[in-house]
């Protein structure tokens, strides 16, 4: 069974503005999925959408084999939530938050093991959440949404806010619950975090899913080279790609050498000429393209003429 499925989802504002459009995607049982987009892609109303906040206008939504309009009830007890733009009460300390959480879901979570899972400390637990820092603040939402170990954790922009060690929190965190059993639908913006530690990864774009693989199957359907970065004593001379197969590109700047190649294999190549060239290498870089890299080819490449509209969610 599929944690979540959606056929042909759309949400429609008027006659033609599109915050989402046609969207048919799958996360599997298990797997931590990237969900990923520029501002105004259609990721918040997607996620609002599978937990029956807004009503699509044509398509199909379910989650965890729950329709997501019919059965939100149901959804709610099986899935945690840490929202992008989550509202906590100000006179209520982080303990108090959590055991509304506790009661809400009818679960016998100990609250002080929940705080301390997200870096929380008593002193901090018993602070009104209205004196929290943004990250504090960030710590205490994700505390919410891991009550009762949801079988589907929604995890919106979860590092907003958080310092380098509370980034390496939100990446253990998400990999245990992974490792669990459990489900991780993980939609950021720095994309160096959702590299790390999703197994897929979708893109959105102007409300239209434009790739949906893994970063390996991304890099593999864009064809987006890996580059290595040659130090040498001298400037090789006559150094050119046509003489190479598997290599797109090659610069020669002083005493570096820019190369992108296409086949691996042909990194190897790119060194043989450098030498043959009559230079010494004195230094090797390589670099395989990161996430951003796979990110920019497939958003800044306009789709398919339509009428879609991007709305700002």
């Amino acid at each position: 069974m599929a944690a979540i499925e959606t056929q042909n989802l759309t949400k429609r504002y008027g006659s033609d503005v599109y915050a989402i459009n046609d969207l048919s995607l799958t996360v599997e049982e298990g797997e931590v999925f990237g969900f990923l987009g520029p501002n105004g892609a259609g990721k918040s109303t997607t996620i609002d959408i599978l937990l029956d906040y807004v009503r699509p206008s044509a398509g199909s939504a379910t989650v965890l084999g729950y329709d997501a309009q019919r059965d939100a009830d149901a959804i709610h007890q099986r899935v945690g939530i840490l929202p992008d733009g989550y509202s906590l009460y100000d006179r209520l300390s982080g303990r108090d938050h959590i055991e509304f959480a506790v009661d809400l879901k009818g679960v016998n979570d100990d609250p002080d093991d929940v705080l301390d899972r997200v870096g929380l400390d008593a002193s901090a637990a018993a602070r009104p959440a209205g004196t929290y820092s943004k990250g504090m603040s960030q710590r205490l939402a994700l505390g919410m949404a891991l009550v009762g170990d949801p079988d589907l954790l929604i995890l919106d922009e979860p590092s907003t806010g958080l310092d380098p060690d509370g980034i390496a929190d939100i990446r253990e965190i998400t990999l245990d619950h992974a490792a669990d059993g459990g489900t991780v639908f993980f939609s950021s913006h720095i994309l160096s975090q959702v590299e790390a530690v999703c197994d897929r990864v979708g893109i959105l774009n102007r409300g239209r899913l434009v790739a949906v693989d893994t970063i390996d199957g991304l890099r593999d359907a864009v064809g987006t080279g890996s580059t290595i970065r040659l130090t040498v004593n001298t400037p090789p001379r006559g150094l050119t790609a046509d003489s190479m197969e598997g290599v797109a590109d090659i610069v020669v700047d002083g005493d570096t050498v820019h190369a992108t190649c296409t086949d691996p294999a042909a990194k190897i190549a790119v060194v043989d000429a450098v030498r043959a060239a009559g230079s010494t290498v004195l230094d090797i870089e390589t670099r395989e393209p990161s996430l951003e890299d796979l990110f920019a080819e497939y958003t800044h490449t306009e789709p398919a003429p339509t009428t879609v509209a991007e709305v700002s969610r």
